[in-house]
This record gives C-alpha cells, structure tokens and sequence, in this order.
C-alpha cells in the first residue's frame, strides 16, 4: 500500500454552520479524540466556518484543509461537490455560495411572473410584505398575500390551485449548475470533489454522464471511502476513480453523535494503488 494512503484523513464533515448539531472547536476536539490526522470542514453551501475551524485545527494540533459542500443540480438530481484547499476569503466562491443559498429573490420574481399569467398581477410585491429579507422569500409569502387578496380562502387551497407543480406559480427549487460549483473552487485554488456517488439514483448513463462533465469542467477527485459507502461501493468507486483518472478522498460525513452512524475518523483505508487528493493538495494543507 502506498504510505500516503495510510493516513486518517477525514475530508467530509458538518458543523452547527450548515446542518450539524456540534461547533466547528467541538468537531476539531472530536476528530483529535479519534485519531484523525488530517481534517476539513465541509459545510453545506457555506465557508463562514472556515477560519474557527482552522483555528481549532491549529489548537489540536491536527492538520487541516479549508472545505465545503456545494449543492448542484445535475440531470434532475442534487448531487453534492465538495471543495478542498481553497482561499477561505475568495469573493467569488463566497458570492457564488451565497447566491446558492439565496435564490429564493430570483425564482420568487418567476414565480410571479407565472402567477401574471394565469391573470393574478403584483404577486411578488404582495408576498414581499410579508417577509423582511427578500432574499428569504418563499411559497409560503405568497400563499399569504393570495389568502389577503381574497384570490383563495386559505393558505391550503392556495396550494390546492396554484404554487404546486403543474400548477401556475410553480418554480423549482435550483441549485448551482455543475460548472459553476467547480469553476468557484478552483478558481478559488481549491480542488472539487464529487461526493458519495454511492448515494445518487443514477442510471449507468447518467453516472458516466456525470463523472464526464465533471471532469471536463475542471473537478479532479471523488469520494471512495465514505460514511453513506457499503464496502462493494468502495471497491466500485476506486475502479472509477481509476477509469477517469481521478484522485481518491475519504471523509465521513458526520453531522452528528446521535444521528451519524460513521463517526469522525473511523473509516477504512483508501484503497493503495489510488492517489489520495491529499497528495495533491500538500501545498494547501495547513498544519
């Protein structure tokens, strides 16, 4: 086995920030604790942990790489890109994750827009009163308004007639396009990452799609050992690794004591004839 490969690196992880239930300081003691001798924080859509993680890291004394977790849409699924070794600090990836989390302004003025359609005019400017932040607009606003105005009676036959799919007013959820999620981690010097594919429901094709255009825009490793991997993955996801001739990444997905059953630091191995993305990375590891 390549020695490199022996080494406990946990790169896929979650604080209070996203949707863990612990601190960026208490999953640093956590992964110290278990042995961990590399780590990220790998939040969902969000870097505002990174610099207390690095922190905590440093306090540990343990090695660290700056991390998250992007949310994409690809052929109809969210499928998630981890970003590693990035500049914490980078305005485009900061903008970029905000704008991910955020959409809700954009896909509220569509859903209007739909709404004037079916004849029901100033949709977004009603929803707008009940809610402070526009950027936290949602169904829920304009169910509101349209129960004020007397278009329905209440926010259930609202949803009955109108802001459902097939219905006027229905605007899906989007997350960040999969080139963008890669083009904002690397341009930030970081490294992307497809994570647990083991986890997506995909067709052969649509897999092979997806690994395809990753590669193509820029991504560079995959997730083979991690928390969500039965060990036949492990072995499935090295040989694809292989195929594309992507670096390999290990992490265990922990979001919380009660809920994980993968704690910080307690997963096989990579598999030896893979290069781990931490070699690749050795530059950006701060120790």
């Amino acid at each position: 086995m390549h020695p490199k490969n022996i080494l406990n690196a946990d790169l896929h992880c979650h604080s209070v920030v996203s949707d863990g239930t612990l601190t960026p300081e208490v999953l640093a003691e956590r992964a110290k604790t278990n042995g961990v001798e590399l780590w990220a924080l790998t939040d969902h859509d969000e870097i505002g942990g990174q610099h207390r993680a690095m922190a905590a890291a440093k306090a540990q004394g343990m090695a660290y790489l700056t991390g998250t977790e992007i949310s994409v849409t690809f052929a109809g699924e969210t499928v998630h890109i981890v970003g590693l070794g990035f500049d914490p600090d980078d305005a485009a990836l900061k903008q970029g994750l905000h704008n991910t989390r955020n959409g809700s302004e954009q896909r509220a003025r569509e859903m209007s827009d739909s709404l004037a359609q079916a004849g029901i005019h100033g949709a977004f400017e009603g929803a707008l009163k009940f809610v402070g932040n526009p950027e936290l607009i949602s169904r829920t606003h304009f169910a509101r308004h349209l129960v004020e105005t007397g278009v329905c009676k209440e926010t259930n036959e609202v949803f009955r007639k109108y802001l459902t799919e097939g219905k006027p007013g229905y605007v899906p959820h989007r997350w960040a396009s999969l080139k963008d999620a890669i083009t904002w981690i690397t341009q930030a010097n970081g490294m992307a990452i497809i994570a647990h594919p083991g986890r997506y429901n995909f067709s052969a094709n649509a897999e092979y799609a997806l690994f395809t255009e990753f590669k193509a825009h820029g991504g560079r490793g995959v997730e083979v050992v991690t928390g969500s991997h039965t060990k036949q993955e492990f072995v499935k996801y090295a040989e694809t690794a292989k195929e594309f001739g992507l670096a390999a990444s290990r992490g265990s997905d922990f979001h919380s004591p009660d809920e994980s059953h993968t704690d910080l630091g307690k997963l096989p191995f990579l598999p030896g004839e893979l290069t781990p993305v931490w070699e690749l990375l050795a530059d950006r590891i701060q120790q």
